[in-house]
């Protein structure tokens, strides 16, 4: 059972492929949970299951959240996994695709620390997303959690995702309130959670609650959400940097709210694992 490992802004990965591993691994929820864990296994914040055939696109991508649970998409994923189809010599040309439940979407590598997805076209319509509710667009609604009341934006960009605008934000505040908004009855599929900072027109700063995973450094499928509610909102145009705790991605918003993502990964290690880890309950 071969895995690679990579990071994208802190953003851990293990790609493993099906080839090398037992198709079971990514059926059973508690051995993805025991690969996942910090002290009991490899340790990261998923599991890309791939390359697989997908009709329409050049490698088809399954995504792994560190609870078991399936996402539909993440663009660090995607920019990992682009990465080691590169390094894996698998992609024979810089520009292929990737399908994901989410959705497929168009890669360049332009060097092995910066490569651009395009991400498809952010929705604020709740049914898409989803949200609970008759049909509109999510924009500026309230949402009490505990002793705050927020306002929140509601995205789709294959994922769900909350946009919560504010003066400040901390590690802190989405520690405290992201895991309670993740599961709250608004978001039928449970959600991510950003909570923003916009910095001035073309700069915004975001701290992450990902849906399955909990509080994470960075996530290229939140930077694309956020700057494009803060376009939405009239905050920012539509060349903007995101600023995480694990460092910085490129957001350029086209048209129809088309998200481009430009940012860095970084190889880690490859190794095996153990059949012996899953002895361990966790």
């Amino acid at each position: 059972m071969r895995f690679y490992k990579y990071h994208a802004l802190g953003n851990d990965y293990l790609v493993m492929n099906p080839r090398e591993c037992p198709a079971d691994i990514v059926s059973d929820v508690r051995k993805i949970r025991a690969i996942c864990h910090r002290n009991f296994g490899i340790g990261s914040d998923g599991i890309l299951w791939g390359p697989s055939p997908f009709a329409g696109a050049d490698f088809g991508l399954r995504i792994f959240n560190p609870d078991g649970s399936e996402a539909e998409k993440s663009g660090n994923g995607l920019r990992i996994f682009s990465r080691y189809l590169w390094d894996q010599r698998l992609a024979t040309s810089p520009r292929f695709r990737i399908g994901t439940p989410g959705g497929i979407v168009d890669v360049h590598v332009a060097a092995p620390d910066s490569i651009t997805v395009d991400m498809g076209h952010v929705s604020f319509d709740s049914r898409r997303i989803p949200v609970a509710g008759a049909p509109r667009e999510v924009i500026g609604e309230p949402l009490a959690i505990q002793d705050r009341n927020f306002k929140f934006c509601a995205a789709s960009i294959g994922n769900p995702h909350c946009v919560i605008p504010l003066p400040e934000v901390s590690p802190a505040l989405a520690r405290r309130y992201g895991p309670e908004i993740e599961i709250h009855p608004n978001f039928p599929n449970r959600t991510n959670v950003q909570f923003m900072k916009v910095l001035d027109r073309t700069n915004i700063r975001i701290e992450i609650w990902e849906r399955g995973a909990g509080y994470t450094l960075a996530s290229g499928s939140s930077s694309s959400a956020a700057a494009a509610v803060a376009h939405r909102l009239g905050l920012v145009g539509r060349d903007v940097t995101v600023h995480m705790p694990g460092g910085r991605i490129r957001i350029e918003i086209g048209d129809g709210f088309a998200i481009r993502m430009t940012g860095p990964v970084v190889r880690v290690g490859e190794g095996t694992l153990d059949p012996e880890l899953f002895k361990v309950e966790v």
